[in-house]
């Protein structure tokens, strides 16, 4: 079966052949999950992906148009599609800026100087994070306080990488100067 052209696998994957489908999944498996992990970045999710694309191929193995195309661009082609397809359903959560500042509330075995430093810098930087719009305070919160990278800012937000850096970097500037200024006036 190794010798056979993709066309013959996949008119004998039509015929329902059980060795022309062997041959034909060892011989695009790395491909197949390959293109399916690079798009998901899941393992698990690109193994399902495969495992569909083989599917669907086997189930329209009989529509293959060779002079569409070849049997990878046609395979790899299913599989970009249902991939794209998983990215899409995993829709971004959006976090409340002001709800995340109280996830990392103080444990009780400090001094109450401290806690008292800290209670007074968390309302300071609440007080500016207040001030900033909506999307900046989320980035860098998401940034800054949960060490999300700009690139996962943007699938949590579903915006580009280029504009989740802008708002990180925007709202670093914009924090600093509003906490700059609040020292000096002190």
């Amino acid at each position: 079966m190794w010798t056979v052209s993709d066309d013959a696998l996949v008119a004998g994957l039509a015929t329902g052949d059980r060795d022309a489908a062997s041959a034909f999944v060892q011989r695009f498996q790395r491909r197949v999950f390959g293109l399916a992990r690079t798009i998901v970045a899941d393992d698990r999710a690109a193994e399902d992906i495969a495992q569909e694309a083989f599917v669907r191929a086997w189930k329209h193995a009989a529509a293959y148009d060779p002079r569409r195309g070849s049997v990878a661009g046609w395979l790899l082609t299913i599989t970009r599609n249902l991939a794209i397809d998983a990215v899409r359903v995993r829709r971004p959560v959006a976090y409340d800026p002001a709800a995340l500042l109280g996830l990392d509330a103080p444990s009780g075995d400090r001094d109450p100087a401290d806690l008292a430093a800290l209670s007074e810098d968390t309302a300071r930087l609440r007080a500016a994070l207040a001030r900033l719009p909506a999307e900046q305070a989320r980035a860098i919160v998401l940034a800054g306080l949960l060490g999300h990278t700009a690139r996962e800012v943007g699938e949590i937000e579903d915006i580009p990488l280029g504009t989740a850096k802008t708002r990180i970097r925007t709202a670093l500037i914009r924090l600093r100067a509003v906490l700059v200024s609040e020292g000096q006036a002190e």
